[in-house]
């Protein structure tokens, strides 16, 4: 005598991503461009910059957290040579070991130049710029050494927050009095 029996099984199953979430990406670029006595382009440099952790909590403190705010940027340049400058993400404008501020009011006229931007456009990644008004700096000494430029929220001193910072791609740059350096920065925020 034979028996047989017979079954059938279903078995079915999903993996779910229990994590969802949109991440943002951000990220800022100078452009600097150098205009000679003569009124003709030098040199010219576009280059990324590093936004240190100060400017991340503070974009967020001003913008999520409602903190007080006061829409004032200033454009700095970073002191040459720069084979030995370095940027950190814990920089501050009080403490940045890696780099030196090329001296305002000494190699060029006045303090750090003031930033105006323009609106920033509606789109993904959603852009930021001054460069319908890019902040000047006229030069006062031949042979300055420019390795760089940085973003900060105050005109001069150290008390203010420093959003970021950036070495030329080229190498150092040098410039003479009568040079105009014409700086850009534009940021951006994208849904990544």
């Amino acid at each position: 005598m034979e028996h047989s029996k017979a079954a059938d099984s279903v078995t079915a199953g999903m993996i779910t991503n229990r994590v969802g979430g949109e991440r943002v990406g951000a990220g800022g670029i100078f452009t600097v461009t150098c205009v000679g006595a003569d009124g003709k382009e030098k040199w010219s440099d576009k280059f990324h910059n590093l936004v240190v952790n100060q400017g991340l909590q503070d974009m967020n403190s001003k913008y999520f957290a409602a903190s007080g705010y006061t829409a004032a940027w200033y454009l700095g340049l970073v002191e040459g040579p720069g084979s030995g400058t370095t940027f950190a993400a814990a920089d501050t404008l009080a403490s940045h070991a890696g780099w030196t501020e090329l001296v305002p009011g000494t190699a060029y006229t006045g303090n750090r130049k003031a930033v105006t931007f323009g609106t920033a456009t509606t789109a993904d990644p959603s852009v930021i710029t001054n460069s319908g008004s890019p902040s000047s700096f006229a030069m006062l000494v031949n042979s300055t050494v420019v390795a760089g430029a940085f973003l900060a929220s105050v005109s001069s001193g150290t008390s203010g927050i420093l959003f970021s910072a950036g070495d030329f791609t080229g190498g150092d740059k040098t410039v003479d009095n009568g040079d105009t350096l014409n700086v850009t920065y534009s940021f951006s925020l994208d849904a990544a």
